[in-house]
C-alpha cells in the first residue's frame, strides 16, 4: 500500500463512507426533518438531502446515471473531478470541478434533474476528489436510473465512446 492509499482509507473511515452503486464512496450527511417533505410523482420525499461523495484512483468513475431531482455539487478537496453531462436533446457538456478557478475549474455545479451525468477523478497528486451534493427534492434510489450502455448508446450514438467508457458493462 502506498501512503496515498493509506490516507484515502483513513479518510473513508473518518467520514464514514460506504461504496456507492454508481462508483466511488458516499455517506448521507443530512436530510430535512420528516415533517418537512414534498409529494412528487414517485411519492413522499424529504425537501432536501445531502451527501459526501468521494472518487479515488481505485474507484475513479461515477458511472452515467440520471436523477429526477436537481443536484448542486460542492467541490472540497483533492484532485479535480470532471463531469460529463448529456442533456435530453443530446447536447454534451463537460465541466471540471476543482480549486483552480482561474483556470476555469468550478467550486459549485448545478445539474438539473433529467440529465445523464458521469464523473471521474482526474490524475493528480492527491489520488482522490471529494465533493458534497445537495439534492432537492431529497434523494431516493427510486428516482435514480443507472445508465445502460446499450440503451444510452442507441439514444445518443454520437457519444458512444464516452458512454462506453463511463458506464458499467
Amino acid at each position: 500500500m502506498t501512503q496515498s492509499t493509506l490516507k484515502i482509507g483513513e479518510m473513508i473511515k473518518a467520514l464514514g463512507l460506504e461504496p456507492h452503486i454508481e462508483g466511488g464512496f458516499f455517506r448521507r450527511t443530512y436530510q430535512s426533518a420528516d415533517e418537512n417533505t414534498v409529494v412528487i410523482a414517485g411519492g413522499l420525499r424529504h425537501c432536501m438531502t445531502s451527501i459526501f461523495y468521494l472518487l479515488t484512483q481505485d474507484s475513479p468513475i461515477g458511472h452515467f446515471h440520471l436523477n429526477q431531482s436537481d443536484i448542486v455539487h460542492y467541490y472540497h478537496l483533492g484532485d479535480p473531478i470532471q463531469y460529463t453531462l448529456i442533456f435530453p436533446d443530446g447536447t454534451l457538456k463537460t465541466i471540471v470541478m476543482g480549486h483552480d478557478v482561474l483556470a476555469g475549474q468550478c467550486l459549485q455545479l448545478h445539474v438539473p434533474g433529467g440529465i445523464w451525468k458521469a464523473s471521474q477523478v482526474m490524475q493528480g497528486a492527491a489520488g482522490f476528489g471529494l465533493i458534497s451534493e445537495a439534492v432537492t427534492p431529497g434523494f431516493d434510489f427510486a428516482d435514480m436510473e443507472m445508465g445502460d450502455r446499450q440503451k444510452l448508446g442507441q439514444q445518443f450514438p454520437e457519444h458512444w465512446a464516452l458512454i462506453e467508457k463511463l458506464t458499467r458493462g
